[in-house]
């Protein structure tokens, strides 16, 4: 995964652009009762706003804390595989409520009832769009674009290991 403040940031802008999205549109199809094509569209009004958002908070705000909430329960030696799923719940359970809060005062009515009820909404379904859809296909992707670092870092491994 991000080894450098680069690939971070690009790992980031690609996580919250697919989160942010998919938690639109599932917000939007629970204010007009169900999922249309148009949904998908409508999206993108609120993309704009919300997609900075999210990136500045994962930066700012989540990406500082969330490991340390997952090595809380988690060892530097546990499986990868499990480390990445524990970063990845600590990133869903902060940014939930920060990003229910901004868009409860953005798009909606505010109260403090109106923000309970849109963050018990989202939490189940960010954890679903997580796990299930975003984290893996962003995952691939960060693969995908980074590639050659990955290989070159092998090859260098490679070519010390041999000399």
């Amino acid at each position: 995964m991000p080894k450098t403040k680069l690939e971070n940031f690009v790992f980031t802008v690609i996580m919250a652009f697919v989160m942010v999205y998919g938690m639109i549109c599932y917000n939007i199809s629970l204010n007009i009762h169900g999922c249309t094509n148009e949904v998908f569209l409508m999206a993108f009004g609120e993309l704009r706003i919300m997609w900075p958002v999210a990136i500045i908070l994962e930066l700012v705000y989540a990406g500082r804390l969330a490991p340390k909430i997952a090595f809380s329960f988690m060892r530097p030696t546990d499986r990868p595989q499990f480390i990445t799923y524990a970063m990845s719940f600590s990133i869903c359970v902060l940014m939930c409520p920060a990003m229910s809060l901004i868009a409860t005062f953005l798009f909606k009515t505010p109260s403090l009832g109106t923000f309970a009820q849109t963050w018990a909404l989202n939490l189940p379904a960010a954890f679903i769009m997580q796990f299930v859809i975003a984290g893996p296909l962003v995952r691939r992707i960060f693969k995908l674009i980074f590639r050659r670092n990955e290989n070159n870092s092998t090859a260098n491994a490679e070519a010390t290991n041999e000399a």
